[in-house]
């Protein structure tokens, strides 16, 4: 088969500004990568197509998967990452191979007994296509299982395109910059919780900093500097940019990015309030609200009470019928946003730990005792977090730890960056 040319992203585009920290957009005013089928339809037609999407996948209200069938595009296998291509497996459940009953394609699993495509699965496909709707968050992940599927393209040598979207928490970078000590499928890169970028600015960044395989990398900067493709050739690594969005856009996605972020407020949240999963304490999986809730049935009992309870998507967790005692930080958008205030918050991991009574119990250890395998260190992205939490160390000392690494990466990420940015 023959190779494609590299092309980066052609497609610029204009957004107005005003003063303050957003922009905000009428949702209809904001395309993303999948909506310009326009600009993408003539590079995949009369090819073998590979997909990875699952439910946020759409065009309008139609799967992207069915819009391009009903064009004629013939489809050979679809992907799915976590929770599954139709969206409903419960955080971390591992998902099995099937044909999909609406498609007849088949569908497999990049979240079960393996991480990335084979060569078998990509042997009847021409063309790549990713397209999830990310949230901007570094432990959320579909950015790692993009740089495995961008590995496997470029170390096969087929033609990639990314459909961007609009990252709803791309206004911001804040966190601890991940040490590669902590490097896990919840953290692959040293980046922080919040990295400002869209999932194709991303993408960019993994190649760009050479974050792949050997392979991966020379193949990708072999098609970066060709310059005598032949002329019947198009790409091998293409983005189809968004239209009306930039890093001050404030965009609340039309359908939930996976079970336990059922809205824009847990999306907003979830960078601060993710830590709960690496302590005792229920992150609010089995409520309406996850994320939004957190607490423990140890907690003082004049806090705010809740039960969690297996739902869809939340099948197995925490503290099951146990009434819990802690938080409720939901309110209406604009409210938790407010809340949030554009930062990775620390104040409630800090105040849950100091009304523990047990602190000794309050971190999940793992039985190795290895804090490289600590869930609650993989999610900070360093053994750091914990210790000055439990040293009662104040907020804006921890914070001020992380300036070097958040200056370090700001500078990199500017390279990347597809759209205008917030600052």
């Amino acid at each position: 088969m023959k190779f494609f040319r590299t092309v980066f992203p052609l497609f610029l585009l204009t957004a107005t500004c005003c003063a303050g920290p957003f922009v905000t957009y009428s949702q209809s005013k904001v395309l993303a990568g999948a909506d310009r089928i326009n600009v993408y339809l003539p590079l995949i037609q009369g090819k073998r197509v590979g997909i990875f999407a699952n439910q946020t996948s759409l065009v309008g209200n139609t799967h992207l998967v069915d819009t391009l069938l009903k064009l004629g595009i013939n489809i050979k296998v679809i992907f799915g990452p976590e929770h599954g291509f139709r969206g409903t497996a419960d955080a971390g459940e591992k998902v099995g191979n099937y044909t999909d009953q609406k498609t007849g394609i088949p569908v497999v699993s990049l979240y079960g007994s393996k991480r990335r495509p084979s060569e078998e699965d990509l042997k009847d496909v021409d063309v790549l296509i990713f397209d999830i709707q990310d949230v901007g968050v570094r432990f959320y992940t579909f950015i790692s299982s993009l740089e495995e599927f961008m590995e496997t393209a470029f170390e096969l040598g087929k033609p990639l395109m990314i459909l961007d979207r609009p990252n709803p928490n791309g206004h911001y970078v804040d966190g601890p910059v991940l040490d590669l000590t902590y490097r896990s499928f919840v953290g692959r890169q040293p980046i922080p919780i919040v990295y400002g970028m869209t999932i194709a600015e991303y993408a960019f960044m993994i190649a760009g900093e050479k974050w792949l395989s050997e392979k991966a990398n020379a193949r990708y900067e072999y098609y970066r500097t060709a310059k005598n493709s032949p002329p019947d050739t198009m790409f091998h690594f293409q983005v189809i940019k968004c239209k009306g969005y930039d890093h001050k856009t404030t965009y609340v996605l039309p359908v939930k990015p996976s079970p336990n972020l059922p809205n824009i407020q847990s999306v907003y949240l979830y960078p601060s309030t993710c830590f709960f999963e690496g302590t005792v304490l229920s992150e609010g999986r089995g409520t309406n609200k996850p994320f939004q809730v957190f607490g423990h049935p140890s907690l003082p009992k004049n806090l705010y009470s809740f039960t969690p309870n297996p739902n869809e998507g939340a099948k197995n967790s925490k503290l099951f019928g146990q009434v819990c005692y802690g938080w409720d930080l939901s309110g209406s958008p604009d409210e938790v946003q407010a809340k949030v205030a554009n930062k990775v918050q620390l104040k409630w991991l800090i105040e849950a730990y100091r009304l523990f009574p047990e602190k000794d119990k309050f971190f999940l250890l793992p039985k190795s005792g290895k804090m490289e395998e600590s869930f609650f260190n993989k999610l900070a992205g360093n053994n750091d977090l914990w210790q000055k939490v439990k040293n009662a160390t104040p907020e804006k000392e921890i914070r001020a730890s992380w300036e070097p690494g958040l200056a370090e990466f700001k500078k990199m990420r500017k390279k990347y960056l597809l759209y205008e940015d917030f600052e």
